[in-house]
């Protein structure tokens, strides 16, 4: 034992207890999760479906889980990006582009912001559609590498990437629950049912 621990005595145990402790004053700054985590917990409480994908297979058989699960096998996928389509062109999904036609539809996005669980989108994705136009049903297809903190990051981000040609129609979707006449906070939003298959490319 050390000559200072003998003379002023071992304070260990009970600092450990208050390192340990639950209770956190209510001046402490909040404990701020990992990007990752924030995005799902918010995402979740949208309303929204989240898949997590190890790898593109995973993708694939969770896709066609989701249309198993809703029985669209017959029906059409709206689907309006071409690097999508050739992505996809193996799953069994029959493809259109006019919007009348479709069941759902299959689309990437710019970024998952991580503060409030929504999903920035823009011309790449919608061209100069308005969400209420597009189907109720939504599978978007994302990596982790594409969440962001909050919607500055994104719209930075944006930039950055389109430095030649800016993307137009830039957007976020965020409420994922339809139905729900009590929060104002929806309203004018348009509700989408949303499935997000997210693959781990970190």
């Amino acid at each position: 034992m050390s000559l200072f621990r003998k003379i002023f005595g071992s304070k260990s145990d009970s600092s450990g207890k208050e390192l340990k402790s639950d209770d956190r004053g209510k001046y402490m700054p909040e404990i701020k999760l990992p990007i990752d985590e924030r995005f799902t917990i918010n995402f979740k409480a949208n309303g929204g479906k989240f898949l997590y994908c190890e790898d593109l297979n995973e993708v694939y058989q969770n896709l066609e889980n989701i249309i198993e699960e809703n029985k669209w096998h017959d029906k059409k996928v709206l689907l309006l990006d071409e690097n999508l389509k050739d992505k996809f062109r193996n799953s069994n999904i029959e493809g259109t582009r006019k919007i009348s036609e479709s069941t759902f539809f299959l689309t990437t996005c710019e970024n998952l912001i991580a503060n409030d669980g929504s999903l920035l989108i823009s011309s790449k994705q919608i061209f100069e559609k308005k969400l209420t136009e597009l189907p109720f049903n939504f599978i978007v297809f994302a990596t982790t590498s594409q969440i962001v903190d909050n919607i500055g990051e994104g719209l930075r981000g944006i930039k950055s990437k389109n430095r030649q040609k800016i993307p137009t129609n830039i957007t976020t979707i965020k409420h994922f629950k339809s139905g729900d006449e009590k929060d104002f906070l929806s309203y004018g939003s348009s509700a989408k049912n949303l499935y997000l298959l997210l693959l781990e490319d970190l």
